[in-house]
């Protein structure tokens, strides 16, 4: 990876961005986008859309989303202790000793979720987290001084965790589902940029928000865009850690490519044409297959205004919803060329229906 990408990938990274509170991570993401794109525009709840050759009548999305899973004070105790509400799939499982920030009008807030020691609980207490046990200690001993703090009921906390490469082969941080589908389609914009590339479409390049709470911002993007063809990344499940039960949760690696998913939401003409393009390209891919759906914004382009053409390419990834959610250099990579070759081969005007 060249260092230009992998320093805007570790700051883009590092940024919070919950989910309804994304912009300034959709502003980090836009400035680099910039010079590689026609024009741009934001929608009211902040999802970034920007535009190659935006008079063009027939249109294709790439797109991933923005938002991280955090969480929201609900209740201040009396003696300072704060208790929470989730924002997204937050998982109070690994929530107990982690360190997080409290976001407020005057800045940041440390605090850390605080758990009684192993030999001071009762047998009965010796159960796993939940919302209702786990608790934020942010130094202060009363209401009054939390509230003098600037944290009040709906402050919004993010784990402080943040990027790192582990073993020179994977990257590690606790937002890459779904920034680094952010980044990578960025790259994609980026290459046809630089290489080039002339399109007979419009590209558009979508960082949508608010996914993590039901595909919200793809939803309304959408309507807006109106697109013909939609191509949709975001993070799967690596089910090679223990406790997957894969008769379930399907076979899939970290290291061995993108996943390509089966499944109703996905148009079948355009999802083998993706199969087509890796291996034209030699990418190598995964296969997966998705129930009733996909549980992605690609269900939100697939089922939008008269239906649109959507696939869903993905990125393998370990320890979901955690704080160190991991995922392979070579798949990142990969999934950024299937992505660029897949557009390179849309005519347009291309008509994906079944029959005619």
């Amino acid at each position: 990876m060249r260092q230009e990408s992998f320093d805007f990938l570790q700051k883009y990274l590092n940024n919070p961005s919950p989910t309804g509170f994304e912009k300034e991570g959709q502003q980090i993401w836009l400035e680099y986008l910039k010079p590689y794109i026609d024009e741009y525009f934001v929608d009211t709840y902040g999802t970034v859309v920007g535009v190659i050759n935006p008079e063009a009548e027939y249109k294709v999305v790439i797109e991933a989303h923005a938002d991280e899973i955090s969480y929201f004070v609900n209740f201040i105790t009396e003696s300072g202790f704060l208790y929470l509400r989730k924002n997204g799939g937050s998982d109070p499982l690994v929530a107990p000793s982690k360190r997080v920030n409290i976001h407020t009008k005057k800045g940041i807030v440390k605090a850390v979720f605080g758990w009684p020691a192993i030999h001071t609980r009762k047998p009965d207490q010796d159960k796993a987290p939940t919302m209702e046990t786990v608790f934020l200690d942010c130094g202060a001993s009363s209401k009054e001084e939390v509230e003098e703090m600037g944290i009040h009921v709906g402050s919004v906390v993010t784990f402080e965790d943040e990027f790192m490469v582990l073993n020179d082969k994977f990257y590690v941080g606790r937002a890459l589902d779904n920034r680094i589908g952010g980044f990578m389609i960025a790259e994609v914009a980026r290459r046809l940029k630089e290489e080039g590339k002339k399109l007979p479409f419009g590209l558009y390049v979508v960082n949508a928000v608010q996914e993590e709470i039901g595909l919200r911002g793809a939803e309304m993007i959408a309507h807006r865009i109106q697109p013909d063809v939609a191509i949709i990344t975001d993070v799967t499940h690596d089910t090679q850690s223990p406790m997957y039960e894969k008769k379930t949760s399907g076979d899939l690696f970290c290291g061995k490519g993108p996943v390509i998913t089966y499944g109703p939401a996905v148009q079948n003409n355009l999802r083998d044409l993706i199969i087509e393009t890796a291996l034209s390209a030699e990418i190598p891919f995964q296969r997966a297959a998705a129930t009733r759906a996909t549980g992605t914004d690609t269900d939100a382009f697939a089922y939008s205004h008269s239906g649109v053409a959507a696939a869903l390419i993905s990125l393998p990834l370990k320890y979901m919803h955690t704080t160190v959610e991991t995922v392979h250099k070579d798949d990142v990579q990969h999934v950024i060329d299937l992505i660029y070759e897949t557009v390179l081969r849309i005519e347009d005007k291309q008509d994906f229906r079944y029959f005619s």
